[in-house]
C-alpha cells in the first residue's frame, strides 16, 4: 500500500509558476508509475501528466503540454509536478495518484487505472 501526501500549491498570478511535490510512503515506489490529475468545482477530474516508473515516458494532455512537467525520484520517494505560464483555467484541486504496474514503460491518463490517491492540493491562478 501506497500513501501519497501532496504539497506546494497555493496562489499565484497568471503568467507564474508552482511546483507542487506528492511524497510517497513505503519502499516500492518505483513500482509505480505515476500521474497528476486536477479537479475544478463542478468538473470532472482530469489528467494532467503521467510518468513511467523509471521516468524515461512522459505524457501530457493539449491542455497542458509545454508548460507543465513532470518528473520522479525514486531515490527520495517523489514525484514533482513543474508548472509554468499558469492560467486562471488552470485552477483546481490538483491530486497524485500511483499506478502500480509490471511494466517500465506503461502509464495511464485514465483516473479508474490508478490504485492510489493523495488528499490533493489547492493551485489558485488568479487574472
Amino acid at each position: 500500500q501506497v500513501q501519497l501526501v501532496e504539497s506546494g500549491g497555493g496562489l499565484v498570478q497568471a503568467g507564474g509558476s508552482l511546483r507542487l511535490s506528492c511524497a510517497a510512503s513505503g519502499r516500492t515506489f518505483s513500482s509505480y508509475a505515476m500521474g497528476w490529475f486536477r479537479q475544478a468545482p463542478g468538473k470532472e477530474r482530469e489528467f494532467v501528466a503521467g510518468i513511467t516508473r523509471s521516468g524515461t515516458r512522459t505524457g501530457y494532455p493539449d491542455s497542458v503540454n509545454g508548460r507543465f512537467t513532470i518528473s520522479r525520484d525514486n531515490g527520495k520517494n517523489t514525484v514533482y509536478l513543474q508548472m509554468n505560464s499558469l492560467k486562471p483555467e488552470d485552477t483546481a484541486v490538483y491530486y497524485c495518484a500511483a499506478l502500480r504496474t509490471d511494466s517500465a514503460w506503461y502509464t495511464a491518463s485514465t483516473s479508474s487505472a490508478y490504485n492510489y490517491w493523495g488528499q490533493g492540493t489547492q493551485v489558485t491562478v488568479s487574472s
